[in-house]
C-alpha cells in the first residue's frame, strides 16, 4: 500500500511538471536563480537564469537578472564566501593574550573539526607595516558562529575582512 501510494505521488508531480508550459517552467527556474542569488551561490543562479532563457529566450526577469549578475558577481561570491562562516558554529572559542595569527590558526582549525572538513578558511594577514602583528586578544566565547567570532577578533585588533577566493584577507583599518 505505502509503495502504491508513493508511486502515485511521484506520477502526479511528475505529470505536473510535464503539464507546465515552457513559461512556467522558465519562470520556476527564475525563481530558483533568485534564490540561489540570495543564497550567496552565483554559479548556481546564473545556471537557472540561463536554462529559463532558453525555455523563453524573451523573459525579461531572466535577461534583466542575468546582466545584473554578470556585474555583480564578485560580490555575490564574497557575500557566499562570507556566508559560509555564519553557518560553521564554535562551541568554545577562548584566547587570553593571544597573536591574532594565533587566533586565526585556532579558528581555521576548529572550522574544520566543526564543518567535518567542508570548511578549511585560508587566512592570511596583510600587514606591511606590522600594525596587527603587536595587538593581543582575549575571548570567551561559547555556540558563536565563526563569522562573530571573526568578527569578534577583528574588533579587538582594528582590523577589517576581505573574502577573497581562495583566501579570507585581514588588514588594519
Amino acid at each position: 500500500m505505502k509503495n502504491t501510494l508513493t508511486l502515485a505521488v511521484a506520477l502526479a508531480l511528475v505529470s505536473q511538471v510535464l503539464a507546465q508550459s515552457p513559461g512556467q517552467q522558465a519562470e520556476a527556474l527564475y525563481q530558483k536563480g533568485l534564490a540561489a542569488e540570495k543564497a550567496g551561490d552565483p554559479a548556481a543562479a546564473r545556471d537557472f537564469y540561463k536554462g529559463a532563457l532558453k525555455l523563453d529566450p524573451k523573459n525579461p526577469n531572466a535577461t534583466y537578472s542575468l546582466g545584473q549578475l554578470k556585474l555583480n558577481f564578485p560580490a555575490l561570491a564574497a557575500k557566499g564566501r562570507e556566508a559560509k562562516f555564519g553557518r560553521v558554529v564554535i562551541p568554545v572559542f577562548q584566547l587570553d593574550q593571544a597573536t591574532l595569527q594565533e587566533a586565526l590558526t585556532g579558528l581555521s582549525v576548529i572550522m574544520e573539526k566543526e564543518s567535518k572538513g567542508g570548511e578549511t578558511p585560508n587566512f592570511v594577514i596583510e600587514d606591511p607595516k606590522a600594525l596587527l602583528a603587536t595587538q593581543k586578544i582575549s575571548l570567551n566565547l561559547k555556540n558563536m558562529p565563526a563569522k562573530m567570532v571573526l568578527k569578534y577578533l577583528t574588533d579587538q585588533t582594528g582590523a577589517k575582512v576581505r573574502y577573497d577566493d581562495h583566501a579570507v584577507v585581514i588588514s588594519p583599518r
